[in-house]
């Protein structure tokens, strides 16, 4: 007799432990993008004071893990469609672990910032394999949550990296922190990154690719766990259909009914970081310390934006596939947008009070609620099989892109005397605002529903003549 897998409590049905535990791990590579991206808020000041900083390498000094995350995305978009999603996953956490220790003990600015690149390898790789994994081994009528999961594993990184720096940065005092202190927040990666590296070896690889490079038999057996017999039966139905009908070249991108998916791809992927979530996650703490905090209140603080991040995290994992993906964006945006005017209104009157901390708080809820996991849920499922891996590199890229320019931007519109005496250190907040107007557009106009369909069902959304 075959022995009962404990994960596997109905094999007609397939197991939401074993698809949860699976998807648990690959967003173990989320939680390292978070952390990864996230240790700079608490490191950055006694950084810059540490190498003695201009603005400018201020923000390159942040922003240039963003560099290699574009880079790393267009790297490995290939590879996810040549050797498949779980050894990208497996080389993302290679380069966490070696940036990790790198950026831990640097002799000079410049081999800091080359650690520091490397660690945006590893992000740009797993934020775009992870999601991407999760998307393809989860049946449609939880795939939403799973991906969603992601998306939490993402703030939980940022979180638990935020405890880390306020708990380091108290172990000595100013001058500790500024030869150590920040030393020790960048090498803390290295245990999750590790324990990444090690989990990713019992997980599988993802059916579709399977299925893609003939391996239909190892597929199946992966659907059948996951969703059962029935399930995978017809999930490898409609595999085989749309790999028959796809060219597996990014030419297929640009035919009639998908130039609006890549359109709509890369817009979303661009709108979800220029409307200015990393300025909080990255900068959030020197933002308090203008705000008239010390450098624990402002560390405290930063923490209860990261609480706020996961809180409202959840609601969307719960909600993405009851209520929808569509939905869910066009409420977020629109929040998103009245929290920045109004923290862009309060900086320019030169409010200090309570207000500005509530829009922030605000603005933080309904990023999370939405524009933060459902953006991912979205550009995971709409491109085709054959060159999904691809394809979503070019919006992945896209977005890494967009992250730079805001983390290298930020530093000198904060700081420019111009802007400052005109709008009070609020012009960012306002062009922020801006972009979320055009985010909504783009929602309202070209943004379908896709709950409860399978990946194939969206494929076909996109090509009428298919039906």
């Amino acid at each position: 007799m075959k022995p009962i897998d404990p994960l596997t409590r109905d094999s007609s049905k397939g197991s939401t432990l074993y698809v949860a535990v699976v998807c648990g791990v690959a967003a173990l590579g989320g939680l390292l993008f978070g952390y990864d991206t996230g240790v700079i808020n608490g490191a950055i000041g006694p950084l810059v004071e540490r190498y003695q900083l201009d603005d400018v390498m201020e923000g390159w000094a942040a922003g240039c893990a963003l560099v290699g995350c574009a880079m790393g995305v267009a790297f490995v978009g290939a590879l996810t469609d040549w050797l498949g999603r779980k050894k990208v996953m497996l080389l993302a956490a290679i380069f966490f672990f070696v940036s990790a220790m790198g950026t831990a003990l640097p002799r000079n600015i410049t081999e800091f910032i080359f650690f520091r690149w490397l660690g945006g390898l590893g992000v740009g790789a797993a934020s775009m394999s992870c999601p991407l994994y999760i998307a393809e081994i989860t049946p449609a009528r939880i795939r939403g949550r799973m991906i969603s999961i992601n998306q939490f594993a993402i703030v939980t990184g940022f979180l638990v990296v935020f405890f880390v720096n306020y708990f380091i940065d108290r172990q000595g005092d100013h001058t500790w922190n500024v030869q150590y202190g920040w030393r020790w927040m960048f090498g803390s990666e290295s245990l999750p990154a590790f324990l990444l590296l090690a989990l990713l070896f019992f997980v599988p690889e993802s059916p579709r690719w399977l299925t893609q490079k003939g391996r239909e038999d190892e597929a199946l057996a992966i659907l059948s766990r996951a969703g059962g017999a029935d399930h995978a039966q017809q999930e490898m139905v409609q595999i085989r259909e749309a790999i028959a009908q796809e060219s597996g070249s990014l030419a297929q991108l640009f035919q009639p009914g998908m130039r609006v998916v890549l359109f709509m791809g890369i817009a979303l992927a661009i709108l979800q970081q220029v409307t200015g979530i990393n300025v909080f996650l990255y900068f959030g703490t020197e933002i308090f310390k203008r705000m008239g905090s010390e450098t624990n209140a402002a560390l405290l603080q930063t923490i209860i934006v990261g609480s706020v991040n996961m809180s409202f995290t959840i609601i969307a994992i719960w909600t993405v596939d009851k209520l929808g993906r569509r939905p869910l964006m066009i409420i977020g945006s629109a929040g998103m947008c009245l929290s920045l005017f109004g923290m862009g209104y309060s900086a320019y009157i030169q409010s200090q009070g309570l207000w500005i901390l509530l829009c922030i708080l605000g603005y933080i809820a309904c990023f999370a609620l939405s524009v933060g996991p459902v953006t991912w849920v979205i550009l995971a499922e709409i491109f085709p099989t054959k060159i999904r891996g691809r394809a979503m590199a070019i919006a992945t890229c896209c977005l890494w892109i967009a992250n730079y320019i805001i983390s290298q931007t930020f530093p000198m519109m904060d700081k420019n005397d111009w802007l400052i005496e005109r709008f009070h250190h609020g012009f960012p907040f306002f062009l922020y605002g801006f972009f979320c107007i055009l985010l909504l557009l783009v929602i309202v106009r070209f943004v379908p529903e896709t709950k409860n369909k399978t990946l194939e069902e969206i494929e076909k959304m996109w090509m009428p003549h298919k039906q």
